[in-house]
């Protein structure tokens, strides 16, 4: 079970640092971009889903090279074209091992991978948003920033990686009518033929 802590004070001093306006946003435990936006009531297009991927170049001498890839909340990755936009001889989710030595958790990742060396791939779909709830290695606390701050700051590959999935998010509040006992509504009707007669 993962342990509840703070947005990364590593990532709150690169913001800073970098003059970009943020909000930090306090919520429930949650692990998905869709239970982000369902308990923060924000759309999955403003949520900025954070996945680790491993991917073979055939230019690399090294065995794979990592990338944070960023997208909507209500898009779903396409491995495919992932690896036809990169020319990769193959593209994976990267092992919780790996992530573990890279002090993530799977879930908690954000799209801050100059800090950890890692290179940031963004679909061009969120690139069009104003704003997005980024991750900040918290279950717990997420950021709310522009997202051509966040471009600015990661300088991001660009690409078409992401397919629209089906997802929608559940109403709050909408309550099913509640249904009136049977005895009653005999009784009712039994009363109104009673008047007529």
């Amino acid at each position: 079970m993962a342990k509840s802590k703070p947005a990364s004070k590593q990532i709150i001093k690169l913001l800073e640092k970098s003059g970009v306006k943020f909000e930090v946003v306090p919520h429930k435990k949650v692990y998905t971009a869709y239970d982000l936006a369902q308990t923060v009531g924000a759309k999955l297009d403003e949520i900025a889903k954070t996945l680790l991927v491993k991917v073979e170049l055939p230019q690399m001498k090294k065995k794979g090279q990592y990338f944070v890839v960023v997208l909507p909340g209500s898009y779903s990755l396409d491995m495919k074209k992932l690896k036809k936009e990169l020319k990769a001889k193959s593209a994976e989710i990267a092992p919780e091992k790996v992530m573990a030595r890279l002090g993530l958790e799977p879930g908690a990742i954000s799209p801050f991978g100059s800090l950890r060396d890692v290179g940031v791939i963004m679909d061009k779909s969120l690139v069009k948003a104003k704003q997005a709830l980024v991750g900040a290695e918290s279950f717990t606390e997420s950021l709310r920033l522009k997202v051509k701050d966040l471009v600015a700051i990661e300088a991001p590959l660009v690409l078409t990686i992401g397919k629209k999935n089906s997802l929608k998010l559940q109403k709050k509040g909408v309550k099913k009518p509640a249904r009136k006992p049977v005895k009653k509504s005999a009784k009712k009707a039994v009363k109104r033929t009673a008047k007529r007669k």
